[in-house]
């Protein structure tokens, strides 16, 4: 396994706060473990899904990230799972979801609970078995990607908000 200082140089400052952020990273990282980090906006929760990234088996793979209430949510599931040519007006070509470019490595999605609920039925299929269908698609996908979210909102109000 890689020292945590080989792949957490973006997690800066001395302080016992960030000393146990780094511990903790050390040991997550080496699993395959999917992971939710919560923290106020600018904490640098997407530093801290690279460092996992870095430190995993998964390094040498991509990194792929997406902002998940940045995107309309008529988009969000063709951004995630791509789409199929001719599903849509515009559809001149196949494309590959995020979710399918980061096979093999890390997808890290910003901000899920800003996700409008009426769009997160497929992502639970997905997070739950790893299978998903393009927009348009017929055939069954699957990838191997480890999942790394963030949010934040506590998990337990935004679930209570419905909001996740």
């Amino acid at each position: 396994m890689q020292s945590c200082k080989d792949f957490s140089q973006g997690l800066v400052g001395e302080s016992g706060v960030m000393s146990r952020v780094r511990a903790l990273v050390a040991r997550v990282a080496a699993t395959d473990a999917s992971v939710l980090v919560v923290g106020e906006s600018g904490t640098g929760k997407e530093v801290v899904a690279q460092a996992l990234h870095a430190g995993s088996s998964r390094a040498e793979r991509e990194f792929r990230a997406i902002n998940c209430g940045a995107i309309p949510a008529s988009l969000i599931e063709s951004e995630l799972f791509g789409f199929e040519r001719g599903s849509f007006t515009g559809a001149t070509r196949t494309h590959d979801g995020i979710v399918g470019q980061a096979h093999g490595g890390t997808l890290f999605l910003d901000e899920i609970t800003e996700m409008p609920m009426d769009t997160q039925p497929p992502l639970l299929r997905f997070l739950e078995t790893r299978r998903y269908f393009r927009v348009g698609g017929r055939r069954e996908l699957s990838t191997d990607v480890r999942i790394v979210a963030a949010t934040n909102r506590k998990p337990t109000s935004a679930v209570r908000e419905n909001r996740l």
